[in-house]
């Protein structure tokens, strides 16, 4: 089902990753919205990431 290279990925990334996030937003006085964008930005980076490594593809 999952690649060594992916459940490494899913260890030291993306586990870490939502936890930062779940916290960031539970202590965002402002009703999580530090939390939101940060996750925005990341998806916007990741997006543009994918887009220049595949050259448009």
């Amino acid at each position: 089902m999952f690649s060594t290279p992916s459940i490494i990925f899913f260890l030291i990334f993306l586990i870490p990753l939502i936890g930062f996030l779940v916290w960031l937003m539970k202590e965002d006085k402002r009703k999580g919205k530090i939390g939101l964008m940060v996750l925005g930005f990341m998806v916007i980076a990741g997006i543009m990431f994918m887009y220049i490594m595949t050259r448009g593809k």
